[in-house]
């Protein structure tokens, strides 16, 4: 974000009756904590006011036009909000539903910045956005569907059929909803088939790949370190913790990848 000049508008988590700006006033750390501890956590969009604030401020900056990249609209009402501030901005917004959550959007913004920098016009940088987005994919483990569930994030029946069944789910973003991939037997099965799906989808081509994690460190390193050594087309690893807001409704024990082909 510091390299590429990107700014983030934060969602908020409330947890009990404290609202918490994501990134600033709390932490994915504190967030897990705090579920492990079953307090009551909920999450809200920004509102408009706050991305007219970020388009004025970019404009004053000197942009000449700004890319409003957002997380999907199927999970979150913050792209509606975007495109209420981008009605009245100094400058045109082009506003765009990714599709996308964590580091699968990162890698969208990430392509829409390098095309602006390298020159690109508005309509170029978004293209490269949406680009990015139809070619990556979103994996993720998750140790119960209950954070899910409460979310509203997937559907009840689902959730209470994996509950049943004893299974560990395998999930994935398809058109910017959380599908079941597979139902796996125990955790280490399903990390490992997580682990399949990912080499079989990155191939042999040039490929970025993002693992990510809540309150599961040793298992994102274990992961990526066996990824580093089973994609040969390998680019750039990123792994790290999920943000605050993806970690109230998946809970701690996350375990996900994103391959974006470049």
């Amino acid at each position: 974000m510091e390299r590429h000049r990107i700014t983030a508008v934060p969602l908020t988590v409330v947890l009990g009756d404290r609202a918490l700006e994501e990134g600033t006033e709390i932490s994915a750390r504190s967030l897990a904590q705090a579920l492990q501890k079953r307090k009551p956590v909920t999450t809200s969009r920004p509102s408009p006011e706050m991305f007219a604030a970020a388009y004025r401020a970019a404009a004053e900056e000197g942009a000449t036009g700004i890319v409003s990249l957002h997380l999907s609209a199927e999970f979150s009402g913050t792209y509606d909000a975007a495109v209420l501030a981008a009605q009245d901005a100094p400058v045109p917004v082009r506003v765009v539903d990714s599709g996308m959550v964590a580091m699968a959007l990162g890698f969208c913004a990430l392509a829409a910045a390098e095309t602006a920098e390298g020159g690109g016009t508005l309509d170029e940088a978004v293209a490269a956005a949406e680009k990015r987005a139809d070619s990556t994919a979103a994996y993720f483990y998750v140790d119960t569907l209950d954070y899910l569930r409460r979310g509203g994030r997937i559907g009840a029946a689902q959730a209470l059929l994996g509950s049943a069944l004893a299974v560990k789910p395998l999930l994935q973003l398809d058109e910017g909803r959380i599908e079941l991939r597979e139902k796996v037997r125990t955790a280490s099965k399903a990390i490992a088939r997580l682990e399949e799906i990912v080499v079989e989808r990155a191939g042999r081509s040039p490929v970025d790949i993002a693992v990510q994690h809540l309150a599961a460190g040793e298992r994102a390193a274990a992961l990526a370190e066996r990824l580093r050594e089973r994609v040969p087309g390998l680019a750039e690893l990123y792994v790290s913790e999920v943000g605050a807001v993806i970690g109230a409704h998946t809970g701690p024990g996350l375990l996900g990848a994103v391959v974006s082909p470049r």
